[in-house]
């Protein structure tokens, strides 16, 4: 069950909203006392990011889906189905996809569903909304990732300096005959810990007490910041990703070397380098954007596809391979082939409230 296909879809278009403010990792006021910042930089590959005290997920990729929207020239009114992956949603409830359904204008009959996930969750996403749309019933949908503003605010902080704000859109349509995605995914929840924030759900709710500070590894934290067994994590990546390319490529039975672009979880350089290393792949084939936009969760496949390939591929069919890996521990591959109809719009800035 760790493989699926889904044919008779195609994505139609994608694009990505985030902050206008850039915070860069050469300044004290961004990272601790206890961080070199030209060794930070180069361990991470993240010189800068895109952050907001203000602006949500679903700020982001509603300046997104307006802009994909009118891109496509679609009507609302035809967009039946909306996904939205975030681990920073609105709202504890209702589900940030039903706000999403009014704040765009679309149809009442609509269906709108949200999906806690991270670093793989642009390839469920992808997965689930193809599953809604394949046998034609369903036309056209949206899927929704990315995370932004903190679940709580904490006095003075401007987050961890790996991590980037984004909102992207994913726009999918019924295509007859298309061939589709082919997907591997995998969990091993055993991991769950080694990314976590250990307070704010009903397991740990929030008392004063979750504001309370204390050190790790020379870091500050309280219990409603997120954090992460580095090491952990590192191994999991460098081992899971290229397995599960390569059982992909096994079972469906081609040439994982034949792709064009390999686009992966924007997690760490050093990490992403091992990957591309490990699976022998073109370095000119692996796009990267952390350089400016940092680790966004499940938003930075999408993301580096719009600000590293956008005007490069539009105009030919282009096969990809993308894979997400991380907090979970959970894991997906897809394989897919665009065609010269994608639309993929302009990078959103969007600017901030206050």
């Amino acid at each position: 069950m760790a493989f699926l296909e889904i044919k008779n879809v195609r994505i139609a278009g994608i694009s990505a909203g985030v902050p206008q403010i850039v915070l860069k990792n050469d300044s004290s006021s961004v990272l601790s006392k206890e961080y070199d910042a030209a060794a930070f930089v180069e361990l991470t590959g993240v010189a800068e990011r895109r952050y907001s005290r203000e602006l949500t997920t679903s700020d982001l990729c509603f300046a997104a889906a307006e802009k994909l929207i009118s891109d496509l020239r679609w009507e609302k009114d035809d967009i039946e189905a909306i996904i939205f992956v975030s681990q920073t949603p609105d709202y504890v409830l209702p589900a940030t996809s039903c706000i999403m359904q009014d704040r765009l204008g679309l149809n009442k009959e609509c269906y709108a569903l949200d999906i806690s996930l991270g670093c793989s969750g642009w390839v469920y996403g992808l997965n689930d909304v193809a599953s809604l749309v394949t046998n034609g019933m369903i036309k056209k949908a949206l899927l929704m990732v990315g995370d932004a503003k903190a679940r709580a605010r904490i006095p003075n902080s401007k987050g961890d300096p790996l991590f980037g704000h984004a909102g992207t859109v994913t726009a999918l349509e019924y295509d007859e005959g298309n061939k589709g995605f082919k997907f591997h995914f995998g969990t091993d929840g055993s991991g769950y810990d080694a990314i976590i924030t250990p307070a704010g759900g009903s397991r740990n709710p929030v008392t004063p007490q979750a504001f309370d500070k204390y050190e790790i590894d020379g870091k500050e934290y309280c219990d409603l910041q997120s954090r992460m067994k580095g090491m952990d994590v590192f191994a999991f990546g460098i081992t899971t990703a290229p397995k599960s390319i390569k059982k992909l490529a096994k079972h469906y039975e081609f040439d994982y070397l034949d792709a064009d672009y390999y686009v992966f979880h924007q997690a760490n350089m050093k990490m992403n380098n091992q990957i591309v290393k490990k699976l022998k792949l073109a370095p000119e084939k692996v796009p990267s954007c952390m350089l400016h936009f940092g680790n966004t969760s499940s938003a930075s496949i999408p993301l580096t596809i719009v600000t590293q390939l956008r005007g490069k591929f539009e105009n030919k069919p282009t096969k990809f391979i993308c894979c997400g890996f991380g907090v979970g521990l959970s894991w997906g591959t897809v394989a897919f082939e665009s065609d010269e109809r994608i639309v993929i719009s302009e990078l959103v800035e969007v600017e901030d409230p206050s």
